[in-house]
């Protein structure tokens, strides 16, 4: 890691007024949660199951259930790391306005972090589809692992799924149309942890690229889009945010 690199960027970031972040899975497996795609990742042993299978079949329904269960475990326990609280602090010092996250684990809520937009929803409540009620996801897991069975809605008999996008299933507009707004503000925008596959999320970044802003890349791997950034950072997400921060403070 480039200790150099990190003193440029934090004096964008001190100079900026309109500074957004958006993260992906990388920042959450600093904090022991595996990246679904990863080796020992759910989606490396099972095939994710479709919207549109998990509501017309019983059978990819408890396929859903098993395979939720099972990532539930992985990450319930999970705490916000030096990443997370970074972006927290910076949001509330004013100078992040807000942070869109790939991710589902509600670690950004957890370390403090309030406009969180989460594109892809949250694992940490199941809703019914037929009524919306929501209930903690922890509560729901429990009771499918006594019945082995996918519970049924308790306010009115209808099917749950983890309020979370799945496969074939539209990205909520409002968020995605926030998202794509802050993206075009953004003088100074952030790509953490984020391979830069998955879309619509990705064009986030060449969005804000397009439209003025400075784009900084931190991700462990390289990425499709690190020709377009003004910064690319190879390098653990905690640690960098880390040296920005302490960059920030000797700018004071």
């Amino acid at each position: 890691m480039s200790n150099e690199l990190c003193q440029v960027v934090a004096q964008w970031l001190a100079e900026s007024q309109r500074v957004v972040a958006f993260t992906g899975a990388g920042i959450s497996t600093e904090s022991g949660i595996p990246d679904f795609r990863s080796p020992g990742g759910v989606w490396s042993t099972s095939q994710p199951v479709y919207f549109e299978d998990f509501v017309s079949s019983a059978e990819a329904r408890r396929e859903y259930w098993r395979q939720k269960a099972i990532a539930h475990r992985d990450f319930a326990d999970a705490q916000p790391n030096a990443g997370h609280h970074i972006l927290a602090k910076w949001e509330r010092t004013g100078k992040l306005s807000a942070v869109v996250t790939q991710n589902i684990d509600g670690l950004h809520q957890l370390a403090g972090s309030e406009h969180v937009l989460e594109l892809h929803g949250t694992a940490r409540f199941v809703a019914c589809l037929d009524c919306e009620a929501r209930f903690e996801a922890g509560i729901m897991v429990e009771r499918y692992l006594e019945q082995n069975h996918p519970p049924d809605c308790p306010e009115c008999g209808g099917i749950m799924k983890h309020a979370t996008i799945s496969f074939g299933q539209s990205l909520p507009t409002d968020v995605l149309q926030e998202s794509i707004e802050l993206a075009q503000q953004a003088e100074l925008f952030f790509a953490v942890g984020s391979s830069l596959v998955v879309q619509p999320a990705a064009s986030l970044p060449m969005l804000a690229k397009q439209s003025g802003g400075r784009l900084v890349i931190i991700n462990r791997d390289a990425t499709s889009q690190d020709e377009l950034a003004d910064v690319v950072i190879n390098a653990s997400i905690g640690e960098t945010l880390s040296t920005i921060e302490d960059c920030m403070r000797g700018l004071a």
